[in-house]
């Protein structure tokens, strides 16, 4: 984490590590199952490559001759890689995720009444 924003504490610290390893290695699983294909054969079979890249969640990394390559994901996906990276670049966000994963892990966190549950259901 930045100097400049302290540490959150040991036990909080270490949650927060193994959160953004966890993130991280989502994200590297992700990007090493990527398939590779040359601009050819993507503009050949662009439908079935677009539908594979939005029904499995694996992006579609398109090389070019002496261009640089490009990447294919479905908006959905890439989405989420926004919310991620806005996760991990903001410490309060880690830090509040961190406390939950803390509070969860000790069975310390919040249980509405029967009555609350009712009236939240409608029972």
């Amino acid at each position: 984490m930045p100097k400049d924003q302290g540490s959150f504490g040991p036990q909080v610290d270490s949650l927060a590590k193994a959160l953004l390893l966890h993130l991280y290695c989502n994200f590297v699983h992700l990007v090493l199952d990527m398939d590779t294909v040359s601009v050819n054969q993507f503009r050949d079979k662009l439908k079935t490559l677009v539908e594979q890249v939005v029904t499995s969640h694996t992006p579609l990394k398109v090389t070019r001759r002496a261009e640089e390559a490009f990447v294919v994901m479905s908006a959905y996906d890439w989405e989420r890689e926004q919310e991620t990276l806005y996760i991990l670049q903001n410490n309060n966000l880690i830090k509040q995720i961190a406390d939950s994963m803390a509070t969860h892990n000790k069975s310390t966190g919040y249980s509405p009444t029967s009555k609350q549950i009712n009236k939240t259901t409608g029972i």
